[in-house]
């Protein structure tokens, strides 16, 4: 038996197209998509098209991650979408309004996956923990938090979400995190997804594979798209979290989001003003900001 799982696109068509050729060429009996495979990036409508034929073509099976919920949000008769909230959300409004008529598609997609081994052993795969869909399980967790987050414990969890892939043996289970396809966060740009096999003598084996794309690519994306014009300003930091493979959003938050939010200071600035630190200013430039006075 074999089981290919992707996860966390975040609407980078080349990083996809790259991953399930080479899924495609190891010929799984099932493919899984952890979640998340819109927003975040520009191209989301033709990552969702593209897994939506695989799925009516070949059975794969799409999960919903916190993205897809996060679009969900978005089409609620209560969202508002004007003020210092919005602005802050403005990057998941513009993926929206590109799925134009697919939020039932969302919708409809199922939170777990759950298949018995002739053994009776289980493969589970959710997008984050058990009952929570943004609590991100990482390979440095205790061993009593980990447990909880996957209670009850299967034979092989795998998930997503962190953007951090690892294979780990806790107790009787194999937790696999397979990382992201789209952005991940490990320092290493290429694309992350996990391959699964299960026999009668070995029983379950996993492994993290990385597959590299053209990055050139999704560059242009970014700009050709319009999400760098029409995303607002959280979409160049995406922009930096995809060059420099590390996540950057949490530490915006972290230091800006509240006074955002509370319409203290602009977007734009807190946006601009963490830009200007150190380490990031050799991630800038075309087709992102350049803040050397003009960009």
């Amino acid at each position: 038996m074999k089981i290919a799982v992707l996860s966390d696109i975040h609407g980078n068509l080349p990083a996809l197209q790259a991953v399930v050729q080479q899924i495609e060429s190891w010929r799984p009996d099932k493919v899984i998509v952890n979640g998340d495979i819109v927003n975040r990036g520009p191209r989301s409508r033709d990552c969702l098209r593209l897994l939506l034929h695989k799925q009516a073509a070949e059975g794969w099976l799409l999960l919903r991650g916190n993205h897809e919920e996060y679009l969900l949000e978005c089409a609620r008769p209560d969202f508002v979408a004007h003020g210092p909230a919005f602005e802050v959300s403005r990057f998941a409004y513009w993926a929206y309004q590109q799925l134009n008529g697919e939020m039932a598609t969302l919708a409809r997609m199922a939170r777990q996956y759950s298949w018995l081994a002739p053994d009776g052993s289980e493969f589970r795969a959710v997008h984050a923990a058990m009952g929570d869909n943004r609590h991100g399980l990482y390979a440095e967790m205790g061993d009593a938090a980990l447990r909880a987050l996957i209670a009850p414990a299967p034979a092989v969890f795998v998930t997503a979400h962190t953007h951090q892939p690892f294979v780990r043996r806790l107790d009787k289970t194999l937790v696999v995190n397979v990382g992201s396809v789209g952005a991940p966060f490990d320092l290493d740009w290429r694309a992350s997804y996990g391959r699964f096999t299960w026999s009668p003598a070995a029983g379950w084996q996993a492994r993290i594979v990385r597959t590299p794309y053209d990055r050139a690519q999704i560059e242009r994306d970014y700009a050709e798209s319009g999400f760098l014009d029409e995303g607002g300003p959280l979409a160049q930091l995406m922009l930096v979290e995809l060059r420099r493979a590390r996540g950057l959003l949490y530490r915006w938050a972290s230091q800006y989001e509240t006074a955002v939010r509370r319409g203290e200071i602009s977007l734009e600035t807190s946006v601009r003003q963490l830009l200007q630190e150190k380490d990031l200013r050799p991630y800038l430039g075309p087709p992102g900001w350049t803040l050397n006075g003009q960009g």
